[in-house]
């Protein structure tokens, strides 16, 4: 529901096969990983792939020419578990022109639903939990016993540390590094704690490895991604306690700082904050470096008090507002994203205006909004209805869309005319003439193609926009150090 739990990947890219980086000397079979949902799923993939790329499965995009289909998952939203329930009908189908074929379902909805998907509707032959993919090779080959294999457990100390991830893009500019797997908030509307687990840290050593890894490879720009980055820890026990009182314990800022001293010319990203844990310690990090982008993702969910509550968010309207303020004293000319649902249970008319004046206090440059979800086994499913139609959350959405449009548009007319640090990306989705890449509070720019290279930064003029995109020129190569 929320790019809270890790921010959703563009509508064109949801849903998408990915193409993995295969191994040279593989033992013949072929795997085809799908990735639906969040950042985090799309980082699983990677740590997916490597795992089984080290018992000699190479990938393909061709799903036709699979021996192993694996289709990670998000549930989140009831329309992310429906897409993927249609998709598993259709992979059902080759099964039949191919008995041998091995279909597997990972990630939320896996672990949520277990064992109906094997028993109940027979659309996959095995199942594993976020937390369960090292032991997917074994599962694979018990489904070649002719078992139906599932691997649900949840734990509190796997994170993935060891495994360098196998990128999904080879070439690309940008990568996903996790920093933190889990979530121990309990907002009322979100199954995240219950299909990913308690929240745990990795070993900040192994996130700059990684980091450094990445740029040596050529990427340009890292995003740290966590539930909840800004409860990120290192040396705690699963109580809070330090592990060991001749270490130090590192926080996110701390984090961010190491990841920031890779490279001067390695961006930094991060998602996702949390507003009642962010503290100005992490503003003034950014403000100290500028490769840590000017762009914060704070969830909002809704301006009203009573309902936050309701959501079990940990902070009041004023609250957030406070850390709103700090932003923009800390990090000047800082973009701010949000996320907000519609529409949430026993929502009035009166609660929803707060959320319609917030927008109007703050000014977002970019929102993802929703319309409430109930998802079962939540703690808003057990304690409340859900009461509000679909009309009014219809209604009440189409507003809040409406009037984050004009606020979008407002934000990017104030950056025609100024000069702007832009990471090539690539090529404009609509014409090859042209290149696209962000600035560092994550505006879409595009500017004529010229003769520059994806991975290059080059300072570029904005001469004009829409709502969502800002259009320039070329005025600067960037030196490269």
């Amino acid at each position: 529901m929320t790019s809270e739990h890790n921010k959703e990947i563009d509508e064109s890219k949801q849903g998408e096969a990915v193409l993995l980086e295969g191994t040279s000397n593989g033992n013949g079979k072929k795997l085809y990983v799908e990735s639906y949902g969040c950042a985090m799923n799309f980082s699983d993939s990677e740590v997916v792939a490597s795992i089984m790329a080290k018992e000699g499965y190479s990938t393909t995009r061709n799903v036709d020419e699979a021996d192993v289909v694996l289709i990670n998952t998000c549930s989140i939203r009831e329309n992310a578990e429906t897409r993927v329930r249609t998709r598993l009908g259709d992979l059902k189908q080759k099964k039949k022109n191919n008995p041998d074929l091995v279909i597997g379902i990972l990630g939320c909805m896996a672990e949520r639903l277990k064992k109906s998907l094997l028993d109940e509707e027979k659309l996959v032959d095995l199942i594993a939990g976020p937390d369960a993919y090292r032991d997917l090779p074994n599962l694979v080959e018990e489904v070649g016993t002719g078992q139906k294999a599932v691997n649900v457990l949840l734990s509190r100390d796997e994170t993935y540390a060891d495994i360098s991830p196998v990128r999904l893009d080879q070439g690309g500019v940008s990568a996903f590094v996790s920093i933190t797997r889990g979530c121990d908030n309990m907002c009322s509307f979100c199954v995240v704690p219950f299909t990913r687990g308690r929240e745990r840290s990795r070993d900040p050593k192994t996130i700059v490895q990684e980091c450094q890894d990445l740029f040596d490879k050529g990427y340009r720009e890292v995003t740290l991604l966590g539930q909840n980055v800004d409860s990120y820890r290192w040396n705690l026990t699963s109580k809070g306690e330090i592990k060991d009182s001749a270490e130090s314990t590192t926080n996110f800022a701390e984090l961010m700082e190491m990841v920031a001293h890779v490279s001067p010319e390695l961006r930094v990203r991060f998602s996702t904050s949390h507003p009642k844990d962010m503290t100005d310690d992490v503003l003034e990090v950014m403000a100290k470096y500028e490769n840590i982008c000017s762009n914060i993702h704070l969830p909002v969910q809704s301006g009203n008090s009573a309902v936050l509550e309701r959501m079990n968010r940990g902070y009041s309207r004023e609250w957030y507002l406070n850390r709103i303020e700090a932003i923009r004293r800390i990090v000047p000319n800082c973009g701010i994203s949000t996320d907000i649902i519609s529409g949430f249970c026993g929502e009035t008319d009166e609660e929803h205006n707060d959320t319609l004046t917030l927008l109007d206090e703050v000014v977002f440059d970019f929102a993802y909004m929703y319309k409430y979800s109930e998802r079962p086994k939540t703690l808003a499913e057990r304690r409340f209805t859900d009461d509000i139609s679909e009309e009014i959350k219809g209604k009440r959405l189409a507003e809040i869309v409406e009037k984050q449009r004009e606020h979008a548009h407002i934000c990017n007319l104030k950056q025609v005319g100024q000069i702007e640090k832009v990471l090539i990306e690539g090529f404009s989705k609509k014409s090859q003439e042209h290149m696209c890449g962000r600035n560092g509070k994550n505006s879409m720019i595009v500017f004529p193609k010229g003769d520059f290279n994806k991975g290059q930064y080059v300072m570029v003029k904005i001469t004009s926009c829409t709502s969502a995109t800002l259009l320039g020129e070329v005025v600067e190569v960037c030196a490269t150090h």
